[in-house]
């Protein structure tokens, strides 16, 4: 989508209006017993509160306050992370529009049905906790970031325990599409595109291979430059090593797999999304159509950064969004940037370029 900045009197009001104010910050409530109704169904209330003395704005896609659009959970049973299942969105830095705020002592509350967006098709006894971090969700925290000042809000959330009934038998038809990858040579297939979309799409795609083939040469090379630490932070060999072998991934999906483009989706302020559990399957919506083919936040990076979603790929996340979110995140959180889609995008982008 074309890009909308956040207004620099909206980041200076709510800035200064926490700058002062006593630590405090946001907590997060799990509570299964308030669906009695719906015992065993993988579902809870969610509760976001205000505990701090100043209004705080709240990013509505780090929450799942309209919608689940993201792995927001640590989802476990015994010990196993369960697999998220729900969509993976590319969006633009976000604006005044995409905040919510809640004022001193103010709660919003929503039910997520965590089954639709989780695989707990085994059943049994989990644990649940709300895993954003306060400058990913919270304006004041990343205004601090950004300004080099240590945040006073921070993100507490609890754990709950819920049982959820089993489905034996249920077919899984995001397991089923993860063991495709190989077996068909590469292609494009089309959904609701039309033939000026297909052109445009099949053009992506040879530049996203590019790209792609540029940033696995760097990281193969063993090059530590500014490029890679600009995006992916001080160098360790661990993380520069997962950080290969996403690209590794990526050049081998984006160059030989068959892809499935499907243009149905409307929403203007939306690149596009994936499922990670089903590859490969990108939806491109509003924004895409408006991006340049190659440059910053590209049709070409868009589609390096959604391949990197799939689990089979990369399993990224969505952490922060827009170049300067991305570098801040790379900064104070490598780990983060390393797990992050707008990071590779824009390491495999280069720009404006770093060696």
């Amino acid at each position: 989508m074309g890009k909308v900045l956040l207004g620099a009197l909206l980041l200076g009001c709510a800035f200064a209006a926490t700058a002062g104010a006593a630590p405090g910050g946001v907590s997060v409530h799990l509570d299964a017993s308030a669906v009695a109704a719906d015992v065993g169904s993988g579902k809870l209330v969610f509760t976001m509160t205000n505990e701090s003395a100043s209004a705080l704005h709240v990013l509505r896609w780090q929450t799942p306050l309209d919608g689940v659009t993201s792995d927001l959970f640590d989802v476990e049973r015994d010990g196993v992370a369960a697999a998220y299942i729900g969509p993976m969105y590319k969006r633009a830095t976000p604006g005044a529009q995409d905040y919510v705020e809640l004022k001193p002592g103010e709660s919003r509350t929503v039910d997520v049905d965590l089954s639709a967006y989780y695989d707990m098709k085994a059943g049994g006894q989990y644990t649940v906790r709300y895993v954003r971090d306060a400058q990913s969700a919270l304006l004041e925290a990343l205004q601090a970031s950004k300004a080099g000042v240590a945040a006073t809000v921070a993100i507490d959330s609890d754990a709950v325990t819920l049982w959820v009934d089993g489905a034996p038998g249920a077919l899984d038809d995001g397991a089923a599409a993860q063991g495709m990858p190989g077996v068909l040579a590469a292609s494009n297939s089309f959904v609701s595109c039309s033939n000026t979309r297909q052109s445009q799409l099949a053009t992506a795609r040879n530049s996203a291979v590019t790209y792609a083939t540029n940033a696995k040469s760097y990281l193969d090379a063993g090059t530590r430059g500014s490029r890679y630490t600009w995006w992916f932070g001080t160098y360790t060999s661990s993380r520069y090593g997962t950080v290969r072998s996403h690209f590794t991934n990526l050049k081998s999906a984006l160059s030989s797999q068959p892809y499935t483009f499907d243009c149905s989706c409307t929403d203007r302020n939306t690149y596009a999304y994936v499922y990670p559990t089903q590859p490969y399957r990108v939806y491109l919506c509003g924004a895409f159509w408006s991006a340049p083919n190659t440059g910053t936040d590209s049709r070409a990076g868009t589609l390096v950064h959604e391949t990197s979603h799939f689990n089979v790929v990369a399993g990224t996340d969505d952490w922060a969004y827009g170049q300067t979110a991305a570098h801040n995140l790379a900064l104070s959180n490598p780990s983060h940037a390393v797990d992050n889609a707008d990071n590779h995008e824009y390491f495999a982008e280069n720009n404006p370029a770093r060696n």
